[in-house]
């Protein structure tokens, strides 16, 4: 797999909403995929023989409008999660700089390790609430689907989970890529 070389980042502003306000979800088992309460890195992993994390990029960036409104700045880590050296998810963490100052060498060396492990394997992190997003891929992302050989026209699935730690809270948005859409469904 080859990704092109594009500007980090590859995400983009997309729209959230609470499951409950999206008038159609998609058919399960996509479905349970998106509104899953456990570790997504887990359920992935009982899904193939090799999981792996490709680090696509990671550094202090201005959040899209609307995407993290309480932050002027965040520190962003954006990912493939691929399984059997298929790319399935997209995933784009935002983490305040007050918590990256307090927990800086959990986040800055996780490397190729999933964040999953770091969040659910302790009860200092709580898992809040999801919220889902249907859309069909602008520019960056649609360019990074393309090098994936994924078609870039496909409408996507994701979710966005909010996690705590004490007062501050981090998000983690995972993309379903077409790849992963059609798998979950055979």
């Amino acid at each position: 797999m080859s990704v092109i070389r594009l500007s980090f980042p590859y995400g983009e502003s997309i729209q959230w909403f609470s499951p409950e306000k999206i008038d159609q979800l998609p058919k399960s088992p996509l479905k349970d995929w998106l509104l899953s309460k456990g570790s997504l890195t887990q359920k992935l992993r009982s899904h193939c023989a090799e999981f792996e994390v490709k680090v696509l990029g990671e550094g202090t960036l201005t959040p899209f409008s609307g995407e993290f409104p309480s932050q002027s700045q965040a520190w962003v880590r954006e990912v493939l999660l691929c399984l059997d050296g298929i790319p399935w998810v997209f995933a784009r963490t935002l983490i305040p700089g007050s918590l990256l100052q307090q927990k800086e060498s959990d986040f800055l060396t996780l490397g190729t390790r999933p964040l999953g492990e770091l969040l659910f394997s302790s009860d200092e992190f709580s898992p809040g609430r999801i919220e889902v997003a249907h859309f069909t891929p602008c520019h960056k992302l649609a360019n990074l689907m393309r090098s994936l050989k994924q078609d870039a026209n496909h409408e996507l699935w994701g979710r966005r989970r909010y996690f705590s730690y004490h007062e501050e809270e981090l998000i983690v948005s995972e993309t379903f890529l077409p790849a992963a859409q059609q798998l979950i469904k055979s």
